[in-house]
């Protein structure tokens, strides 16, 4: 099963697509994000919110491993970047969920602002399984383009 074509070109595919700029700048970004929220409470100021504190430093730590390593093993890790879409959501909304009254202005608008772009870096991530990388030419890999043929 290994070594069937399907599971090759699809391996190769991934491979092609892990290697571009735009999928590793998408992994730097995404530690990046995921550190910042797992510090954020010590970075903005809001550590003595215990709750909101221990929430933002599993979160971002769970979010840096799920979105790591996508460069050298994407073929594997690609479906993960789903789960970090809902760390994302989760990320925006924990100021309001999280027991205690931690909604301060401090940590929604940190919270709110690493969540949307841990957000929309986890779909850049997921959305990037299905593309192909195009050649120079414009057309996709791999493919020939032929003329129609014209009708007498």
């Amino acid at each position: 099963m290994e070594h069937h074509p399907d599971i090759m070109e699809m391996r190769e595919r991934y491979e092609r697509a892990a290697i571009t700029p735009r999928s590793q700048g998408i992994e730097a970004l995404a530690l990046i994000a995921g550190l910042y929220l797992a510090l954020s409470p010590w970075i903005t100021g809001f550590s003595g919110f215990t709750t909101l504190a221990v929430c933002n430093l599993v979160t971002g730590l769970a979010y840096v491993l799920l979105m790591a390593d996508f460069g050298s093993a994407y073929e594997r890790t690609h479906a993960r970047a789903w789960a970090a879409c809902a760390i994302g959501i989760w990320t925006i909304i924990s100021p309001w969920v999280v027991s205690g009254s931690v909604a301060t202005t401090r940590t929604i608008i940190s919270n709110v602002i690493v969540g949307a772009v841990m957000l929309l870096l986890a779909l850049a991530a997921s959305g990037m399984a299905g593309k192909e990388p195009r050649s120079p030419a414009g057309g996709r890999r791999g493919m020939t383009h032929s003329r129609p043929a014209s009708r007498i």
